[in-house]
């Protein structure tokens, strides 16, 4: 899916809403250093579903000059009815993070979230694991489903907070070939014990389990990389367990999007990593306004 387009100025960005705090930008712009495409740009663009559409048009009437989108929330899954081709990925969790535009104008999504996650676990050397549970619902923890579903020989169980989650993901489970058992929030202490634990909730909401954590934990993936860490991950750490955190997922998903925007592989996976962590350190002390 990749333009192939590596020499010329081009112009890339990442749509969605809330999107002041997004370190796309940052990685994007350490990747388009890193591998000398002078005249790229990647910038950041407040846009909601209903503005979407309109946006979309405007590119594509506006020539050659843009390469591709980065999107999240809430425009992943909006935007599919207003693509001309998704990849399969995508479509087996109908969620599209990635438009390129081909030369002749077509509009072609694809997931990196997924294959972001699985990279991202395995540098640190998770390769595959018997179980495994899921903190949350909705479209990352989709993701994550799909992602286990290459990696998890055995149950994977969810724990959500209603009866219409427990339902969304038994269809998630059914439709990605997972094996998913459904688990009330209350029970949530008990994910901790599984080998790989992911936890896709929202700033604050796995707070209360950080005194949950067994003496010997597995491996931790919280998607969160703001603020970091959270209470679960420091916990985790404190006891010995592996972490990985949403600067990780981010990293890796954006090496793909770098890859497939620009023709050029490999993406400089070291230079975007040590561009966010400075953008988040600078965040934390309040050096820097946010990017």
């Amino acid at each position: 899916m990749g333009n192939g387009i590596a020499g010329t100025g081009k112009r890339a960005a990442v749509l969605g809403s809330p999107i002041a705090h997004s370190l796309s930008p940052v990685l994007h712009r350490a990747a388009y250093e890193a591998l000398g495409l002078t005249g790229w740009t990647y910038d950041r663009f407040e846009v909601d579903e209903n503005g979407l559409a309109p946006f979309l048009e405007k590119l594509t009437g506006s020539g050659a000059n843009w390469a591709g989108l980065s999107l999240t929330m809430p425009l992943k899954r909006a935007v599919i009815p207003l693509l001309d081709e998704i990849g399969d990925t995508a479509a087996s969790v109908e969620a599209v993070n990635t438009v390129v535009f081909g030369e002749d104008g077509r509009r072609l999504g694809e997931n990196t979230d997924i294959p972001g996650m699985i990279a991202a676990l395995r540098e640190r050397g998770v390769e595959s694991v018997p179980r495994a549970a899921v903190l949350g619902a909705g479209a990352t923890a989709s993701s994550a489903l799909a992602a286990l579903a290459r990696i998890c020989a055995g149950e994977v169980t969810a724990y959500v907070r209603s009866r219409a989650r427990a339902e969304e993901m038994r269809g998630w489970g059914a439709r990605l070939g997972v094996e998913v058992t459904v688990a009330d929030w209350a029970d949530a202490p008990r994910a901790l014990t599984a080998p790989l634990v992911i936890a896709t909730t929202p700033a604050g909401a796995t707070d209360g389990l950080a005194a949950a954590v067994p003496e010997r934990p597995g491996t931790l993936f919280d998607v969160l990389y703001e603020p970091w860490p959270t209470p679960l991950a420091a916990a985790w750490a404190a006891r010995g367990g592996r972490v990985l955190g949403g600067l990780d997922l981010l990293v890796h998903q954006a090496v793909l999007q770098v890859e497939t925007m620009t023709g050029r592989a490999p993406a400089p996976l070291a230079a975007m990593r040590a561009a966010g962590e400075a953008a988040l350190a600078a965040r934390a002390t309040g050096d820097t306004p946010r990017m």
